[in-house]
C-alpha cells in the first residue's frame, strides 16, 4: 500500500497546492499575487470550505465541498479528478492533490509538483481508514473464530468488506472537494474542457468517411454497370462498402449522444447561475409569463441548435462532397459554382423567413405571457371583471396569430420547396449543354446527375436543419441571452484570509456596521430615495425603523445585504468595506427577509425551505435546529398535519401555506443561517397577537442583531 500521506501538502501549502491543482487541470486563467495560505487556518471543515471557496475564486476556478457515504466511496472515486481530499494524522491536517483518475489508479500531485499514480483501492482504504478502525479489531476477532474463514485469506477479506459495509454503509466521509471551472467563465473554455471541439472534428471527420464511402460504394456499382457486366467480386466490393458504413455511423451516434449531454448540461447549469446574476430591477417588471416564456424557450434551444446544428454540420459536408462530385462529372467547375450560386439565393430567402419567424416568435410569446397572467389573476377578475368582458381581445389576438402563423407556414413551404427541389430543376439545367453538345461521355453524365442528386439530399437536409432547427434557436436565443451573459458578471469573492477569521471573534461587543453619507436613486425617479443617510449599528442592537410607505425603508434593508448598490457613500462591516470581505461573506454576516411579495417558497420541502441558506444536503445537527426553531416560533402544529413531516413539500404544487405560517418559515430560514445580522422588513405583519408574541420572543432571544421594517 502506498504511503499517501508522504504525497500529500502540509496545511501551511495548502494555497500553492490549490495553484498547482488549478494550473494541472487547466482550470486556473490567472495566478494570485499574494500568498493564499493564512496562518489560522481553519480547523473545522465549514471554515475550511469556505476559504477554500474563497481561495480558488480568486484563482478564477470554483470548489465544491462533498461528503460521501461510506458505501459511494469507491463509485466517488472512478471520476473524482480534480478533488482535494484532507488526511488527519497525529492531529494534523494534510492535503491529497488528486488531478484525476482513470479506472483503478489516481494521479496524484505531490509537493514537489510531480505527478505519481496510484492505486484508487489505497486511496480508498486511506480516506474510510478512520471510519473502519473502531470496527476492524472486534471484525478480526468473529472472523478469527471461524474455522470456514480461518485458512482463507481472501475470503476473510470479503466477508471483513461486506461487514464494513452493513455498518458503515451511510456514514459520511468529509474533508473532500471538487473542482470545476465556473458557470460564468469562459463558455469557450467550458466547451472546450468538456471535449466539444474534439468530439466535433472527429464527427466531421467519421461523417465526411462515412459519406465518400456511399459515394464510392454507388461508384463501384456504377462503374460495372457501364463496363456491361456486373461481376461477383464488384457486387462483393459493393456490399462491403456498404457495410463499413455501419459501424461508423454507429460512432457518430454514439459521438452526438455524448455532445448533447455534455453541451446541455453546460448550458443548463450556466442559465441557471445566470439567474441567480440577474439584478432585481432586470426582472421586477416581467410578469409570470414573460418568465415561463423564457423557461421555455432555454429549453427550446436546447434541443433545436444541438439538433439543427448537426444537421447544419452534415449538410455542409454533403455539399461540399456533392461540389467535388459536380466538378468531376460534365458540368465541371462550372456546374459546381453554380451548386455554391444556388446556395447564396437561397440565403437571401433565409432573411425574408427569419424575420417572418422572429415576429411569429413574439406573438406566441405575447399570447403565453397573457395566457399565464390571466389564470394567475383569474379570481380577481371573476370578482371584479364583468361576465361579457372576460375575453375581451382575445379574438383580436388569436385573429393576428393565426395570420402571422399563415405567413411563416407559406414562407417555409416555398423556402423547403425551393431549397431541395428547385436545386433539382437547376441541377438539371446545368447538365442541358453538355447532353445537347453530346461532347460527354455517358459515364461523365452519370457522375454528374449523381452529383445533383447527393447535392438533393444534402439541401433536404440544410433545409430540415438550418430553416426548422437553427433559424428557431437563434430567435430563442434573443430571449435567454440575458441570463447566458449575466452568468459571466464577477462579483467580488474577497480576501481568502478573511474567511479564516473565527464569527465568535466578530461577535463581541462594539461598532458592527457603519454608514455614511448613503445615497440611492431609482432610475425612474427624479428624487433619491436615500439622501446623505447616516446609521450606526452596535452588537447587540436591536432597531424599529417605522415610516410610511415608499419612504425607502425596503431600499435601505436592499443597500445594507448587497441587494442593491448604493450612489455614494461608504459601507462598512467593523472597518471592512464589501468588496474586501467579499459579496458571498457580506451576505453571510447580514441576512435579508423580504417582504411577502418579494420572498417565496420552493417547490421542494419544507425542510429545504427552511435550510437552502444554510447548507445543503443537511447535517444531523442541521435538522435539529431546524426542528428547534420550528417549535419556538409556533409551527410544530403544521408540521403535526403534514403526512411527511419536515420532508412534506410545500410550494404551489404541494402542502399550501397560509400567509402567517408563510411569514415564520421566512424568519426561520434568515435565523437559520447564522448571520450576525438580520433584518426583517414585514415579517410580523400577518400573525395573529398569539402568534406575533412568540415569533418576537423568538426572534429577539436568538438574532445577534436585530433590524426590524414595520409601518407605524
Amino acid at each position: 500500500m502506498t504511503d499517501l500521506f508522504s504525497l500529500a501538502w502540509p496545511a501551511d501549502q495548502l494555497g500553492a497546492a490549490l495553484a498547482a491543482l488549478g494550473a494541472a487541470a487547466n482550470l486556473a486563467p490567472r495566478q494570485s499575487k499574494t500568498p493564499l495560505t493564512p496562518a489560522n487556518l481553519p480547523d473545522d471543515v465549514d471554515g475550511l470550505s469556505r476559504w477554500i471557496q474563497t481561495a480558488v475564486a480568486t484563482l478564477g476556478f470554483e470548489a465544491e465541498p462533498t461528503r460521501i457515504a461510506y458505501s459511494e466511496l469507491p463509485a466517488f472515486l472512478q471520476t473524482a479528478g480534480p478533488a482535494l481530499f484532507r488526511l488527519q494524522t497525529d492531529g494534523q491536517s494534510r492535503f491529497l492533490v488528486v488531478h484525476k483518475t482513470r479506472r483503478k489508479t489516481a494521479v496524484v500531485l505531490g509537493p514537489d509538483r510531480r505527478a505519481y499514480k496510484i492505486a484508487l483501492d489505497d486511496l480508498r482504504q486511506t480516506l474510510s481508514a478512520g471510519l473502519e478502525k473502531p470496527l476492524l479489531a472486534e471484525i478480526d476477532a468473529m472472523l478469527a473464530e471461524t474455522a470456514v474463514l480461518r485458512t482463507s485469506t481472501a475470503k476473510q477479506a470479503r466477508v471483513r468488506q461486506f461487514i464494513l459495509q452493513e455498518q458503515l454503509g451511510g456514514a459520511p466521509i468529509e474533508g473532500c472537494w471538487l473542482f470545476d471551472l465556473s458557470p460564468g467563465s469562459s463558455f469557450k473554455k467550458q466547451l472546450q474542457r468538456a471535449g466539444l471541439f474534439r468530439h466535433t472534428a472527429v464527427f466531421a471527420v467519421v461523417y465526411t468517411i462515412q459519406h465518400f464511402l456511399f459515394l464510392a460504394s454507388w461508384a463501384v456499382i456504377g462503374r460495372a454497370v457501364f463496363q456491361g457486366r456486373v461481376e461477383f467480386g464488384w457486387l462483393i466490393a459493393w456490399a462491403l462498402t456498404l457495410l463499413s458504413i455501419v459501424p461508423l455511423r454507429s460512432f457518430n451516434t454514439w459521438l452526438q449522444g455524448i455532445v448533447a449531454v455534455n453541451v446541455g448540461g453546460l448550458l443548463q447549469k450556466r442559465l441557471l447561475y445566470g439567474a441567480t446574476r440577474l439584478h432585481p430591477d432586470e426582472i421586477r417588471h416581467q410578469g409570470a409569463g414573460q418568465l415561463m416564456s423564457r423557461v421555455f424557450e432555454s429549453e427550446a434551444i436546447e434541443t433545436m441548435s444541438l439538433n439543427g446544428g448537426v444537421r447544419g454540420l452534415t449538410s455542409v459536408i454533403e455539399l461540399l462532397m456533392a461540389g467535388w462530385v459536380l466538378a468531376l462529372g460534365a458540368g465541371g467547375v462550372w456546374h459546381a459554382l453554380l451548386l455554391f450560386a444556388w446556395l447564396g439565393m437561397i440565403g437571401g430567402m433565409l432573411v425574408i423567413f427569419y424575420r417572418r419567424r422572429r415576429r411569429w416568435t413574439e406573438s406566441r410569446r405575447d399570447l403565453t405571457h397573457y395566457l399565464i397572467e390571466v389564470m394567475v389573476g383569474h379570481r380577481t377578475r371573476l370578482a371584479q371583471t364583468r361576465r361579457r368582458h372576460w375575453h375581451r381581445g382575445e379574438d383580436d389576438d388569436l385573429a393576428e396569430y393565426v395570420q402571422v402563423l399563415d405567413e411563416v407556414d407559406r414562407t417555409a413551404i416555398v423556402l423547403e420547396t425551393l431549397i431541395s427541389h428547385g436545386w433539382l430543376v437547376v441541377g438539371l439545367a446545368g447538365l442541358v449543354p453538355a447532353f445537347v453538345s453530346g461532347s460527354a461521355s455517358p459515364e461523365a453524365l452519370a457522375i454528374s446527375l449523381g452529383g445533383v442528386l447527393s447535392a438533393e439530399m444534402a439541401f433536404r437536409n440544410f433545409a430540415l436543419g438550418l430553416v426548422n432547427q437553427l433559424l428557431a434557436a437563434m430567435i430563442a436565443w434573443e430571449q435567454i441571452s440575458p441570463l447566458f451573459w449575466a452568468a459571466a458578471r464577477s462579483e467580488p469573492q474577497g480576501a481568502p484570509e478573511m474567511t479564516a477569521v473565527k464569527r465568535d471573534e466578530e461577535r463581541e461587543n462594539g461598532r458592527l456596521l457603519d454608514v455614511h453619507d448613503i445615497s440611492f436613486q431609482y432610475n425612474e425617479r427624479s428624487e433619491p430615495v436615500l439622501h446623505h443617510l447616516d446609521l450606526r449599528v452596535q452588537s447587540g442592537d436591536r432597531i424599529l425603523l417605522e415610516g410610511p410607505s415608499g419612504g425607502g425603508k425596503s431600499t435601505l434593508a436592499a443597500v445594507l445585504t448587497g441587494l442593491r448598490e448604493a450612489d455614494g457613500g461608504l459601507l462598512l462591516w467593523r472597518g471592512l468595506d464589501r468588496p474586501t470581505l467579499g459579496y458571498p461573506g457580506w451576505r453571510s454576516r447580514v441576512v435579508f427577509a423580504p417582504q411577502f411579495h418579494e420572498n417565496y417558497v420552493m417547490g421542494s420541502t419544507f425542510m429545504f425551505n427552511l435550510l437552502m441558506g444554510r447548507q445543503w444536503p443537511p447535517r444531523s445537527e442541521d435538522v435539529q435546529a431546524a426542528v428547534e426553531l420550528c417549535e419556538a416560533l409556533g409551527l410544530s402544529e403544521l408540521l403535526s398535519r403534514m403526512p411527511a413531516g419536515m420532508l412534506q413539500t410545500v410550494g404551489e404544487t404541494g402542502w399550501q401555506l397560509s400567509h402567517g405560517e408563510k411569514s415564520r418559515l421566512y424568519m426561520a430560514r434568515a435565523l437559520l443561517q447564522g448571520a450576525d445580522f438580520i433584518i426583517l422588513d414585514e415579517s410580523f405583519a400577518a400573525l395573529d397577537p398569539q402568534s406575533l408574541q412568540k415569533a418576537m420572543a423568538t426572534v429577539l432571544e436568538r438574532a445577534p442583531t436585530l433590524l426590524v421594517i414595520a409601518h407605524p
